[in-house]
């Protein structure tokens, strides 16, 4: 929950500049009263936009809530479901995620599931069970070829705003879990699906988190808001 429209104009501005020669793939999740914002400043640019949440519901009666079928209006590539903010301050349950992702993929969105665990999952041995259990409900849902046309985000949740850190090898091994749990729905999942590292990654982590075989990218937080620190991370992707 940041930006005005002039920040947004000047942070969009200086990403759009610096993408000349970007040879990964990149796209802003923005709140959605500034999707059009994205759509009248980055129509033609190679950077795309997306949602940071959709509703599992296609219509109806559920005020405040944004159909995926809006966000098709708005030209959305993305939308991120399942985030931990939205599990811990809006009591999402894994159901309820899997239900978003699906409704995504039907609008012909790609949804970016975020999974995590908490420190207190993490000290106790449950980070598989817990990351493992959050995938599974989304694949449960989905048929092979959906599954294939999904993006998965790994965040710890303990290493977001804390201090603490996961280094590339604790990361390395949860990206290597999912992406052992989606060869197991398909090949093509396991090739094609793209998962990222979500637990703050910066520019000077991120060449090293990227270089492990199973992390492919990045969800970016707090450093995708200055636009030499996001593009110095895109930079690092290639």
């Amino acid at each position: 929950m940041n930006g005005s429209r002039a920040a947004n104009a000047s942070l969009l501005a200086g990403i759009v500049a610096g993408l000349d020669n970007a040879k990964a793939a990149c796209a802003v999740c923005v709140p959605a009263p500034y999707l059009q914002q994205c759509v009248d400043t980055l129509t033609g640019t190679p950077l795309a936009w997306g949602a940071q949440d959709v509703s599992q519901h296609v219509s109806g009666a559920y005020t405040g809530e944004v159909a995926a079928s809006m966000l098709v209006d708005f030209g959305c590539r993305y939308a991120i479901v399942g985030h931990s903010e939205r599990r811990a301050y809006h009591g999402e349950t894994d159901q309820v995620v899997a239900q978003k992702a699906f409704a995504a993929l039907n609008a012909g969105i790609t949804p970016i599931v975020c999974v995590g665990e908490t420190l207190a999952q993490r000290e106790a041995g449950q980070t598989n069970v817990v990351v493992g259990q959050q995938l599974s409900a989304v694949l449960e849902l989905l048929d092979a070829d959906a599954a294939a046309r999904i993006v998965v985000a790994y965040e710890p949740i303990w290493a977001i705003g804390t201090g603490k850190t996961a280094t590339p090898a604790m990361a390395q091994e949860v990206h290597a879990q999912l992406r052992s749990q989606l060869r197991e729905r398909s090949a093509a999942a396991a090739e094609q699906v793209a998962i990222l590292y979500g637990g703050s990654m910066k520019p000077d982590n991120a060449a090293e988190l990227m270089a492990q075989g199973d992390i492919d990218g990045g969800l970016i937080g707090g450093a995708a808001l200055k636009a030499a620190d996001f593009l110095a991370i895109i930079d690092a992707a290639a």
